[in-house]
C-alpha cells in the first residue's frame, strides 16, 4: 500500500507566549502543497525501514513513521511491515515532511490493518507524535491554535488564482533553537483579519514570527525572500520555522 504525504507552508506566524508545559502558543494557517514524500508498507516476515532520496539524521528508531508504527503496535500488536519512506522534501525547511510521513503511516496503518480507528483516534495518535502531524489528516487550509494541534477549517478562496513557489537554501533550521530564539507576543491584529484582506495586502501586515531572529542568523534567506518579490511574487515569506521560503505568484 503506498501513499504520498504532502508538505504544507504557513500563511502568517504569530509566536504569542510560551506555556507552561514548555511549548508555545501559535496561531497559522496551515495549508498542504503539491510537493511530497512517497511511502509504501508491505506484508515482512521482519520489521524493517528503508529510506531513499534526500538524507534524514537519526537512526531507524528516531523516525516519525516509526514511531508511529511502535505507537499503534503498542495498543494493537501489529505484526511486521517492511517500510520504504523516499524524502523528497527537505528536512529542517518548516515544510512539515517528517510529521506528515508520520500521519500518512498512521492512516497507512488504520486502512491496512482495518484498525477501524476514527478520525477522532487518529487526532490523538497524530497529537502525540507532532503538533502538526494532526493538520495532515486533511488536505485543505486549516487555522491552527494551541501548539498547533486545535485546527479549524479556513478556507482562503483567493489563493485559487496564485501558484506557490518554493525556494530552498542549503540551510537546515531546528525547530528547537528557533524556538529558542524566537520572541514571543501577541499580534497587533488577528490573523484571521489580516488573512480576509485582498493578497496584494499582506505584504504589509502579514508575517512570520520567525524570520526576524532566523534570517539574523542565516542571511542568505533574506535574500531569497526579496529574490521572490524581484521575480514577481505578491507575498512571499519563511514557512514555518525555516528555512523553505514561498511565493505567491499570479
Amino acid at each position: 500500500m503506498i501513499c504520498f504525504p504532502p508538505a504544507k507552508i504557513n500563511i502568517g506566524l504569530s509566536v504569542k507566549s510560551r506555556r507552561e508545559d514548555g511549548f508555545h502558543e501559535i496561531e497559522t494557517l496551515l495549508c498542504p502543497v503539491a510537493l511530497c514524500d512517497v511511502l509504501e508498507i508491505t506484508a515482512s516476515e521482519a520489521f524493517s525501514f528503508h529510506l531513499s532520496g534526500l538524507p534524514v539524521e537519526g537512526d531507524v528508531e528516531s523516525n516519525l513513521c516509526v514511531k508511529a508504527y511502535r505507537l499503534l503496535q503498542a495498543t494493537f500488536d501489529l505484526p511486521p511491515l517492511a517500510v520504504y519512506l523516499h524524502k523528497v522534501i527537505p528536512a529542517g525547511a518548516g515544510l512539515g515532511g517528517g510529521s506528515s510521513d508520520a500521519t500518512a503511516m498512521l492512516q497507512l496503518l488504520n486502512e491496512f490493518f482495518a484498525l477501524g480507528l476514527s478520525p477522532a483516534q487518529l487526532w490523538q495518535y497524530a497529537v502525540q507524535l507532532g503538533s502538526d502531524c494532526a493538520f495532515f489528516l486533511h488536505n485543505r487550509p486549516m487555522l491552527a491554535t494551541g501548539r498547533g494541534e486545535i485546527l479549524t477549517d479556513f478556507p482562503v478562496p483567493q489563493l485559487s488564482d496564485y501558484r506557490i513557489v518554493l525556494l530552498f537554501a542549503p540551510v537546515s533550521v531546528s525547530t528547537a533553537a528557533a524556538y529558542g530564539a524566537v520572541t514571543a507576543q501577541l499580534p497587533a491584529h488577528p490573523l484571521t483579519d489580516l488573512l480576509a484582506q485582498p493578497v496584494e495586502t499582506w505584504k504589509d501586515c502579514l508575517v512570520n514570527d520567525f524570520e526576524q531572529s532566523v534570517f539574523a542568523q542565516y542571511p542568505i534567506l533574506a535574500s531569497l525572500k526579496e529574490q521572490l518579490y524581484d521575480a514577481g511574487a505578491v507575498y512571499a515569506a519563511m514557512s514555518g520555522s525555516g528555512s523553505a521560503l514561498f511565493g505567491l505568484f499570479r
